[in-house]
Formats: structure tokens, sequence, C-alpha cells
């Protein structure tokens, strides 16, 4: 029977509804990411604007953050999903067929927009659905299964935009998350429709009730995700700062990129097992020690090295601040509080690129490099001091 706390945990396989669609989404993502910019660029953008261009898509995901509490507490989770594919297939249809930047950048927008309301409707069921002894492996297989899409992804945009140029990406872009919504139809669990029927808690009240919490333990989390963007950041940086080549970045992002992503479930069983802070403490020393050697790596093998200690860096954390959000949030206006969670959070995954920027341009992508590892160090003390200890 459900508990007054949500539905009951069914075993994994009642859980394909939020796996199957989650890979299918972030797969969708991942095949028009590189694009974006070609895009803009292709409309007569520079490459300032063109980068400004694609940061709206973190900033549509800030921006989206309360409405799509607000959204998935009043129609559920499924129907928010629904809605979160429907908009992002428009949106990347008119990005395809943008006549201008200024069309081009609403599309972005939306794009982030629906990708805010969708990972806020996954989060909020499985928060609701998985028990606290399963709830960090629940969240990192979520994670998990968003970065195999995101890295399988720009392959299937490749394979398209060689059929039918640029657009094939889109159209492969389209065809995922229009997928994804067709699962979320073709398997429907009834728990995905539980909507709040008493009276929703309002934003006011939410942050009123969570004030020390979100400006203790949310701002730590925060700098966890700035750490983490920068690392995408500074990686292909430093890769064109020594002189490789963009084939070479790529299969340098690549290997990285795969060691963070086989860590996500074993991430998750420890922090089930041993704790929240047991996993995200080493997580960021391990990043701080990865941005500390970037700027000693002056060939391929040995960027490709420090590559790999950042990305078992990352995947050691995988799954953390959506878990901690998870273990904060009140069976009464779920969403809503994961909304001004995410708001917090993904302010510091958007900034984390920003800081990069700024502190490059101000003394190199030395002192860049210097200053995320600071930051990391900040955000490990910052877990330490308060992630509860069960």
């Amino acid at each position: 029977m459900p508990t007054p706390s949500g539905p009951v945990f069914g075993g994994w396989r009642s859980l394909a509804t939020v796996y199957a669609p989650a890979a299918l989404f972030s797969t969708s993502q991942g095949a028009v990411l590189p694009v974006l910019p070609l895009t803009a660029r292709d409309l007569g953008a520079s490459v300032a604007v063109s980068a400004v261009g694609v940061a709206l898509l973190g900033v549509g995901q800030v921006a989206g953050a309360l409405p799509a509490g607000a959204l998935v507490t009043r129609t559920g989770e499924r129907f928010a999903m629904l809605t979160a594919a429907v908009v992002s297939g428009l949106a990347l249809a008119g990005a395809a067929f943008a006549p201008s930047e200024a069309v081009l950048a609403v599309c972005v927008l939306a794009l982030g927009l629906a990708s805010a309301v969708w990972g806020l409707a996954r989060q909020s069921f499985l928060t609701a659905a998985a028990p606290p002894h399963l709830r960090a492996r629940a969240r990192s297989t979520l994670g998990g299964v968003g970065r195999i899409g995101t890295f399988v992804g720009p392959f299937l945009g490749a394979a398209g935009s060689a059929v039918a140029g640029v657009r094939g990406s889109y159209a492969v872009a389209v065809l995922a998350v229009l997928a994804a919504a067709v699962v979320v139809l073709a398997l429907p669990d009834p728990e995905l429709d539980e909507v709040h029927h008493g009276p929703a808690p309002t934003l006011r009240e939410v942050f009123r009730a969570h004030a020390r919490l979100l400006a203790t333990l949310g701002v730590a989390a925060l700098a966890v995700q700035a750490v983490r963007q920068s690392r995408q950041t500074v990686l292909p940086l430093w890769c064109d700062h020594v002189g490789l080549d963009a084939t070479t970045t790529s299969l340098v992002a690549g290997v990285s990129g795969a060691v963070d992503m086989l860590l996500f479930y074993p991430a998750g069983s420890v922090m089930d097992r041993v704790g929240r802070a047991a996993v995200g403490v080493p997580s960021m020393l391990v990043l701080a020690v990865g941005h500390v050697l970037l700027p000693f790596s002056h060939s391929a093998w040995t960027v490709a090295l420090v590559g790999v200690v950042m990305g078992f860096g990352n995947g050691m954390g995988a799954g953390l601040v959506m878990t901690l959000g998870a273990d904060h949030a009140p069976p009464g206006g779920r969403a809503t509080f994961l909304g001004a969670w995410r708001l917090v959070t993904d302010t510091g995954a958007a900034s984390g690129p920003l800081l990069v920027g700024a502190l490059a341009g101000a003394g190199g992508l030395v002192v860049a490099t210097g200053g995320v590892a600071v930051l990391a160090v900040a955000a490990a003390a910052g877990l330490a001091r308060f992630v509860p200890r069960r």
C-alpha cells in the first residue's frame, strides 16, 4: 500500500519508466549540443555570441527550476514530462530551421526550460518511489543513464549530420525526445500521475522553512556543481592551450567521460551503505588534485591521464546533489522544495564556466585551474560540515 510519503518502490524493473525515457532525453540533448554553436555561426554570429547563445540552455534550466516545481505539484510528474518532451521537440525543430540568431536564442532558451521541467519531474518521482536505503543508487543510476545518453548522443548526431548536414543532428535529437515521450505513454505507471491535492506550500513558505538548509548545504552543493561544470570547460581549453587538435581533444574528453560514466552505480552503492559525505568529500578532493595537476601536463598522454583523474573524481560523486535534495525533500510540497533546491544547484552549474572565463581573463588558464581547485576544496569542506552523518 502507498505510504503517506509517496508510492512504494516496486523494484528496479518498476523504474523502467524512469531510466529509459531519461536515457532517450539525454541522448537528444547530447546529439544537438555540438551543433548549436555551429548553427549560430552559420547564421552569422561571432564566436562570442555563439558561446552566449549556447549558454542560454543553462539559463533556461535555472530560470525553469521554480516554475517546474509548481507545474509538477499541480499536474503530476507524468503530465509534466510529456509537456517537456513536446516543448523540447518543438524547440529543436525551431532551432534547426531558425532564420535568425534571435529565433535560435529563443529556441535554445525554451530547450533549457523544458529540460528543467523534465529533470525535476524525474527527480520528484524517484524521491517518492525509492526507499531511503536505495535512494542514492536510484539517483546515481538516473545520473548514469543521463551520462550514457550524453555520451552516445554526439555519435548519433554525427551520423545524422553525415546524412543530412547539421539538420540531420537536429532530426536525431527530435526523434530521441519523441521516443522518450512514447515510452512514458507506453509504459504508464499510475504512481507517476500522483498529484498534490491538498494546499501546496508556496515558494515563500518553502524558502522560509528551509532557509538555513539552502544557505549551508545548498551552497556547498552549488559549489560542487560549479566545480563539475568548470571541469568540462577547463579540460578542452587546456588541450587547445598545449596545441592538441580537435580530434585529440575529443578523444581526451571521451576517455574522461567514459571513466566518469562507469562509476555511477558504485558511487550510489557507497553512498547508500556508508554515507553521502563518504563519497562527496573524496570526489571534490580528487577533482581539486586534477585541476592542480593540469598545468603540469603538456602532451596528449599526460593531459589524458589528468582527464582520467578528473573523470574518476566526478564519477565518484554521481547522483550526490540529487540525493542530497531527495534526503531533505518534505513529503508535502516535494516538487516545490526540489524546484528551490535545483534553483540553487543549477545556478552553480551555470556559474562554473563563467568562473573559468573570468579567472582565465584575469590571469590565464593556470590561475583558472588553481581557482577551481580552491573552490573544490571549499566544496569538500562544506560537504564535510553540513552533510548529515546518517
